[in-house]
């Protein structure tokens, strides 16, 4: 019997929204879900500075908070870097690992990316692992080769973790805040492969079972037909997640419920 995967949507605010700023939109979103039945696991993932103002807000919301990255180190002489440690006693539930931005511009690689992923899984931190293609790849016929290799060293040792507690998020780098989005059927395809690829890793109950989101220009008139492919799980939204009537449309236009 295949597996019920609970739908994700996950918004990932990037280095937008002041305190103030979070405080105000937290309070908006807390109201606007008043009374309502979610039908997915929602998340929101404000910059560092942020994060503790919106664990405040929605603490007693169905609402979960994300940290956009970690250092793998619980203490130590590592100026500039939060531990997972800190994530954690402050109220985080989740941190997005390896995002295409951090590969970028950060230097981040999968093998660093790697200790991250388990420095969050002992500290019961869910991590949400990026892998994607740039478009360079993609036309050059490589996108399943790029997206393995991401997978074999960033999940490496990740041999015993809870699936259910693991999340992988595809990314194509050349659909990420250009406009542009994979159609489904790309995207499925890369999704397939993925789950594929971990069945092959660690077996396939693990496969069956972790959550494997979308994230690329993901937006409320777009979302339903790629969550409604059988491998897409939901989506890493980035900047439709800034206008909490677009985040809201994706939740409740693209989730199907019945």
């Amino acid at each position: 019997m295949m597996a019920v995967r609970k739908i994700i949507v996950a918004g990932n605010w990037k280095m937008h929204k002041t305190v103030s700023e979070t405080l105000a939109y937290c309070h908006e979103l807390k109201d606007a879900l008043l009374g309502k039945a979610i039908p997915c696991e929602l998340l929101v993932a404000p910059p560092f500075t942020a994060l503790a103002a919106a664990i405040e807000v929605l603490q007693d919301t169905q609402v979960r908070v994300a940290a956009q990255d970690v250092f793998w180190e619980s203490l130590g002489a590592y100026t500039g870097e939060i531990s997972p440690v800190m994530l954690k006693e402050m109220g985080c539930s989740h941190v997005i690992i390896g995002h295409s931005e951090r590969r970028q511009y950060f230097g981040e690689t999968s093998r660093s990316a790697n200790r991250k992923i388990r420095a969050c899984i002992r500290h019961g931190l869910i991590p949400i692992y990026c892998v994607g293609e740039t478009l360079e790849q993609r036309e050059g016929g490589i996108t399943f080769g790029i997206v393995r290799e991401q997978l074999v060293v960033g999940m490496q040792g990740a041999n015993d973790t809870d699936p259910q507690r693991f999340i992988i998020a595809y990314e194509p780098v050349w659909a990420i805040g250009t406009g542009k989005t994979a159609t489904p059927e790309q995207a499925q395809e890369v999704h397939q492969y993925i789950r594929s690829e971990l069945a092959t890793m660690f077996g396939p109950n693990f496969a069956e079972l972790v959550r494997i989101l979308y994230g690329g220009s993901v937006k409320a008139d777009n979302s339903r037909r790629l969550f409604a492919c059988e491998d897409i799980d939901g989506g890493l939204v980035g900047g439709a997640s800034l206008n909490k009537a677009e985040f809201l449309g994706i939740v409740y236009s693209g989730v199907i419920t019945e």
